[in-house]
Protein backbone atom coordinates (compact mmCIF):
# COMPACT_ATOMS: atom_id res chain seq x y z
CA UNK A 1 0.00 0.00 0.00
CA UNK A 2 1.43 2.98 -0.75
CA UNK A 3 1.36 6.26 1.92
CA UNK A 4 -1.40 7.98 -0.03
CA UNK A 5 -3.63 5.18 -0.93
CA UNK A 6 -4.31 4.60 3.38
CA UNK A 7 -3.95 8.62 4.05
CA UNK A 8 -7.07 8.81 0.95
CA UNK A 9 -8.79 5.82 2.73
CA UNK A 10 -8.57 7.30 6.08
CA UNK A 11 -9.50 10.91 4.69
CA UNK A 12 -12.46 9.43 2.87
CA UNK A 13 -14.15 7.72 5.70
CA UNK A 14 -13.31 10.55 8.38
CA UNK A 15 -15.34 12.80 5.56
CA UNK A 16 -18.05 10.48 5.02
CA UNK A 17 -18.65 9.35 8.87
CA UNK A 18 -18.40 13.06 10.20
CA UNK A 19 -20.98 14.11 7.10
CA UNK A 20 -23.45 11.45 8.53
CA UNK A 21 -23.06 8.87 5.68
CA UNK A 22 -22.11 5.97 7.96
CA UNK A 23 -22.86 3.00 5.33
CA UNK A 24 -20.27 5.09 3.05
CA UNK A 25 -17.45 5.07 5.47
CA UNK A 26 -18.70 1.29 6.29
CA UNK A 27 -17.67 0.64 2.86
CA UNK A 28 -13.93 1.27 4.07
CA UNK A 29 -13.85 -0.81 6.70
CA UNK A 30 -12.86 -4.30 7.34
CA UNK A 31 -15.71 -6.59 8.64
CA UNK A 32 -12.89 -7.92 11.01
CA UNK A 33 -12.03 -4.32 12.04
CA UNK A 34 -11.03 -3.74 15.77
CA UNK A 35 -10.79 -0.59 17.74
CA UNK A 36 -10.16 1.05 21.21
CA UNK A 37 -12.00 3.51 22.52
CA UNK A 38 -12.58 5.16 25.98
CA UNK A 39 -14.16 2.39 27.74
CA UNK A 40 -15.11 -0.07 25.47
CA UNK A 41 -13.09 -2.08 22.87
CA UNK A 42 -14.96 -2.92 19.58
CA UNK A 43 -14.64 -5.76 17.39
CA UNK A 44 -16.04 -6.01 13.78
CA UNK A 45 -18.06 -4.13 11.27
CA UNK A 46 -21.62 -3.72 13.42
CA UNK A 47 -20.42 -3.22 16.34
CA UNK A 48 -18.08 -0.55 14.79
CA UNK A 49 -20.96 0.71 12.77
CA UNK A 50 -23.00 0.95 15.48
CA UNK A 51 -20.68 2.98 17.93
CA UNK A 52 -20.07 5.69 15.20
CA UNK A 53 -23.70 5.79 14.09
CA UNK A 54 -24.65 6.64 17.99
CA UNK A 55 -22.81 9.94 17.54
CA UNK A 56 -22.51 11.04 14.55
CA UNK A 57 -25.82 12.66 14.89
CA UNK A 58 -24.42 14.86 17.47
CA UNK A 59 -21.62 16.37 15.34
CA UNK A 60 -22.36 19.81 14.60
CA UNK A 61 -19.26 20.18 12.87
CA UNK A 62 -15.44 19.17 12.64
CA UNK A 63 -12.70 21.40 13.13
CA UNK A 64 -9.00 19.36 11.48
CA UNK A 65 -6.28 20.02 13.37
CA UNK A 66 -3.53 18.00 11.32
CA UNK A 67 -2.96 14.43 9.96
CA UNK A 68 0.05 12.42 9.27
CA UNK A 69 0.66 9.14 7.38
CA UNK A 70 3.24 6.44 7.08
CA UNK A 71 2.46 3.24 4.76
CA UNK A 72 -0.53 1.94 6.25
CA UNK A 73 -0.99 3.89 9.11
CA UNK A 74 -2.83 7.44 9.37
CA UNK A 75 -2.93 9.63 12.94
CA UNK A 76 -5.54 12.38 12.71
CA UNK A 77 -6.47 15.11 15.08
CA UNK A 78 -9.47 17.19 15.43
CA UNK A 79 -12.02 18.56 16.93
CA UNK A 80 -15.65 17.09 17.18
CA UNK A 81 -17.79 19.74 17.67
CA UNK A 82 -21.03 19.14 19.47
CA UNK A 83 -23.47 21.13 21.45
CA UNK A 84 -21.69 20.40 24.08
CA UNK A 85 -18.28 20.76 23.57
CA UNK A 86 -16.23 22.91 20.80
CA UNK A 87 -13.03 22.46 21.75
CA UNK A 88 -12.08 19.18 22.99
CA UNK A 89 -9.20 17.11 20.54
CA UNK A 90 -9.80 13.69 19.31
CA UNK A 91 -6.92 11.58 17.96
CA UNK A 92 -6.96 8.45 15.95
CA UNK A 93 -4.61 6.39 14.57
CA UNK A 94 -5.54 3.61 11.80
CA UNK A 95 -3.92 0.93 10.24
CA UNK A 96 -5.02 0.05 6.54
CA UNK A 97 -4.67 -2.95 4.82
CA UNK A 98 -5.65 -3.34 1.29
CA UNK A 99 -7.83 -0.50 1.42
CA UNK A 100 -9.56 -1.15 4.30
CA UNK A 101 -9.35 0.18 7.47
CA UNK A 102 -8.73 -2.62 10.23
CA UNK A 103 -7.76 -1.00 13.22
CA UNK A 104 -8.50 2.32 15.32
CA UNK A 105 -7.12 3.42 18.18
CA UNK A 106 -9.75 6.54 19.36
CA UNK A 107 -8.51 8.66 21.80
CA UNK A 108 -10.49 11.58 23.37
CA UNK A 109 -12.21 13.28 26.43
CA UNK A 110 -15.44 11.06 27.60
CA UNK A 111 -16.44 13.48 30.13
CA UNK A 112 -16.45 16.15 27.36
CA UNK A 113 -18.76 14.94 25.83
CA UNK A 114 -21.40 14.42 28.44
CA UNK A 115 -24.37 16.70 29.53
CA UNK A 116 -23.15 19.74 30.76
CA UNK A 117 -22.88 20.15 34.70
CA UNK A 118 -25.02 22.05 36.36
CA UNK A 119 -24.64 25.39 37.65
Amino acid sequence: MTLSTAHTVVRDYHRAWTSGDVDQAMTLVADDITCRAPGVDLVGKEAYREYLAGFAPMLTEIGDIADFATEDRVALFYYPRTATTADTPAGECFTVRDGKIVENILVFDRLSYGPPANS
